[in-house]
């Protein structure tokens, strides 16, 4: 084990995975450019060559029909788009066609695609940079949707969703490309279909993916002054979900709190909650807790965007109240300045 960030480990992953099948191609926008994708893609088009590595034309919409094309010939590729936002113009091939196909053709052709998307707030990105859009693509039968927390998983998980023989989307919070953590070298699959439990407790069940669990592991300090014993499940996937690790926290704890950086309305934190109500209801202590963005789009504007973030002691409190715990007074959290990056040492990628 060595330590690298999170971009380095998704760079190893897209190295190992093209040095094991020669088939596989790697292209996106921004895949040659200078920064490289925040470096995720450094050093691939010197290895492999601009055969297997290339950067399109900009039309996304058409980078998915190429590669829609290309899977349905038996060339798998990965196709990264350095901003969710513009994907959309891709959606109809990827929700009509690559996620379809495997059902319409009754297993007998497979569309081995991943594509990587990335997302995060900050720095006035603005209503169409911003986008967490994640519950949308697991809304849709026929999409794996994972999201790593940790360069571990960014590699493991990646390497996955790239033997995985059907459509698979990789969610990146740009938050986390600089975040570093213990990363081996190894071909090691992850699994597509668990969630991992990071954080073992009793008072209560924490669920969370992507920068929110880096962020709900740094704060698990103000939890322990509190005398709050925190059980955190990092979900990784968002399709399917891991109903099972899950089930049996709630079922030790009695009290949920699910955090979620995508818009409330129709949230992966409002499924998980629902689908507790439902199968759980005895199990509950109190009513759990589902903690997710205002159905607002995101300004531009540095002081309007102050009150659409997340501040950990919000994050601390909901806790809190989900375990039925009160936070006493004079009790207080540093909050990272400006309320825009992640914390004071961030450096971007913007």
């Amino acid at each position: 084990m060595s330590d690298l960030s999170y971009a380095e480990a998704v760079n190893l992953a897209l190295r190992l995975a093209m040095k094991k099948n020669r088939e596989l191609i790697t292209f996106g926008l921004g895949v040659n450019d200078p920064k490289r994708i925040f470096g995720t893609t450094k050093g691939l088009v010197e290895e492999f060559g601009e055969e297997r590595v290339f950067e399109p034309p900009t039309s996304e919409n058409t980078m998915m029909g190429v590669q829609v094309g290309l899977a349905l010939k038996g060339i798998p590729s990965v196709v990264t788009h350095q901003r969710l936002d513009f994907f959309l113009l891709a959606m109809d091939q990827l929700v009509n066609s690559a996620a379809k196909w495997h059902f319409m053709f009754g297993g007998q052709q497979s569309v081995p695609i991943v594509v990587r998307l990335i997302v995060g707030k900050g720095w006035g990105q603005g209503p169409t940079h911003s986008q967490a859009l994640h519950a949308w693509f697991s809304h849709v039968p026929g999409l794996k949707v994972i999201a790593p927390s940790n360069p571990l998983d960014a590699k493991e998980l990646t390497l996955a969703a790239i033997e995985d023989p059907n459509p698979v989307i990789i969610i990146e919070h740009r938050w986390l490309h600089g975040a570093v953590g213990a990363c081996d070298d190894s071909h090691t699959l992850g699994n597509l279909h668990k969630a991992k439990v990071l954080l073992h407790g009793n008072n209560v069940t924490v669920v969370a993916s992507s920068f929110l669990t880096a962020k709900l592991v740094s704060l698990n300090r103000y939890f322990v002054e509190l005398g709050l014993s925190v059980e955190l499940i990092d979900l990784r996937s968002y399709s399917p979900i891991d109903w099972e690790t899950i089930f049996s926290s709630v079922k030790k704890t009695g009290c949920l709190a699910v955090f979620d950086y995508g818009h409330t309305t129709g949230s992966i934190a409002g499924e998980i909650v629902s689908k507790v109500a439902e199968n759980l209801f005895g199990s509950l202590k109190r009513a759990p807790i589902r903690f997710a963005v205002d159905d607002i789009p995101e300004g531009t504007s540095f002081a309007y965007t102050k009150k659409l973030y997340f501040k950990d002691l919000d994050i601390v409190t909901a806790v809190c109240r989900a375990a039925g715990v009160e936070i006493p007074l004079g009790f207080t959290i540093i909050e990272s300045s400006p309320h825009d990056v992640p914390s004071e040492d961030f450096k971007g990628p913007f």
